[in-house]
């Protein structure tokens, strides 16, 4: 063979677009896809599963098997917002009575605790 005949049929391969499975393209190959979508906005803030989503629903894949999330402690435990929101209640209210009875070990631990529950809440209401 020759080596110009080698070299065209490598550049016909490389020129065809040849697209790897959704799945395994990272999120910013699957903004550039979703950005050719008519009527889909907002692609750069969207996540890789999102993308996933507006590309297989775009194209008329059906996902065969559903892509399984990692459950985080706040979500094993079961601990919706409200239920934070309760208990953070329930630790101001030792506070108060540890602080009263001057104890300022208690209420440091306590303090920390309340913290540690805020920022559990804002992450469940976020996600």
């Amino acid at each position: 063979m020759d080596e110009d005949t080698i070299t065209e049929e490598t550049q016909s391969i490389s020129d065809e677009e040849v697209e790897k499975p959704l799945d395994k393209m990272t999120a910013k190959e699957l903004r550039e896809v979703a950005a050719k979508i008519p009527g889909v906005t907002g692609v750069h803030a969207m996540k890789k599963e999102q993308l996933l989503k507006t590309v297989k629903e775009h194209r008329g894949i059906k996902d065969e098997k559903a892509v399984k999330k990692k459950k985080t402690k706040r979500e094993k435990k079961g601990s919706t917002r409200s239920e934070l929101k309760a208990k953070i209640i329930e630790l101001k209210q030792k506070k108060n009575a540890a602080r009263e009875a001057k104890d300022a070990r208690q209420v440091h631990i306590l303090r920390r605790r309340i913290s540690r529950m805020k920022k559990m809440t804002r992450k469940v209401a976020q996600g």
